[in-house]
């Protein structure tokens, strides 16, 4: 029952992805997004790629930084190769076991820390980011000219820090354990959102975008956190539709919009398609003592 359940889940979930794909094809020209995606940059578009690499590397620590409250003392080599492997399911294997799933399960098989005490670090990796995309998606609005941020720039601010102290105190209630690193955790979740912020500039370069250059960042941030929920394959068609309407929203080119959203969905996937070498050679987890 629960396997014909997951399989009408992901059903559902390609169904919407291609829905909202087709959604956005009848709204732009699409001879205008492939010949804006013809004329990109190779050397800019490396280096976002490079950026977006660098991310999942701090993100691999954050993650470690977690697993280590739980005297999980996992490598950071074995980390990262589980990492590619969770992105990679998660992408390209929709059907099967997600990749956070996987990563739950093979840690708790090995290290018998208890389920619940995984499952918590691993949301709680995920609820560490989105408090940081959350944070730079408020902080960008003081640089974008817009009626309703110009209006609201005091409540933003005042969201802002309630957002940080929120998520404190969430940590305190629920997560005694991951407390003493929680400004570390924090620390590396701004740094994971930088290094994406800094590889979609270098998109914006590579597809030769020199002017609102912010709204764009913007519009990304609020597309990386609709991408999170669970709607739609590895957040396709979400994170599009973000781009879309943000670009309708703050008066941007449409076209040009979704270019920037493809090509971020090239990087990740290029970076995802990695992770196929430890679907058929699993990772083995080493502690960082070097004892299997």
């Amino acid at each position: 029952m629960a396997k014909k359940r997951k399989k009408l889940l992901t059903a559902l979930k390609i169904v919407v992805s291609a829905l909202l794909i087709y959604f956005i094809f009848t709204k732009i020209n699409l001879e205008d997004v492939f010949s804006t995606i013809k004329k990109t940059n190779l050397l800019f578009f490396f280096i976002a790629l490079f950026f977006f690499v660098i991310s999942k590397v701090i993100a691999v620590f954050r993650l470690n930084l977690y697993f280590h409250q739980l005297n999980v003392l996992l490598s950071h080599k074995s980390n990262l190769q589980l990492y590619l492997l969770g992105m990679f399911y998660n992408l390209f294997l929709p059907g099967g076991i997600g990749g956070d799933a996987y990563k739950g399960y093979v840690i708790q098989k090995k290290y018998k820390v208890g389920t619940k005490k995984v499952v918590s670090v691993l949301v709680l990796d995920r609820l560490s980011g989105l408090l940081l995309l959350f944070i730079f998606a408020c902080l960008l609005t003081f640089k974008i000219e817009h009626e309703i941020f110009i209006k609201f720039k005091f409540l933003i601010l005042a969201v802002l820090f309630l957002s940080i102290l929120v998520f404190w105190f969430l940590n305190k209630k629920f997560f005694k354990n991951t407390l003493p690193i929680f400004w570390k955790s924090f620390g590396y979740s701004a740094l994971v959102q930088l290094a994406q912020l800094i590889s979609v500039f270098f998109i914006l370069k590579a597809l030769n975008i020199e002017e609102n250059t912010i709204a764009y960042l913007f519009i990304f941030l609020i597309s990386s956190i609709v991408s999170v929920l669970p709607l739609t394959i590895g957040g396709i068609g979400s994170r599009e539709i973000t781009f879309l309407y943000g670009a309708l929203w703050l008066g941007l080119d449409k076209s040009t919009s979704i270019s920037i959203s493809m090509l971020f969905f090239i990087i990740t996937a290029i970076v995802s398609l990695c992770g196929i070498f430890y679907h058929f050679k699993k990772p083995e987890l080493i502690t960082e003592a070097g004892h299997q």
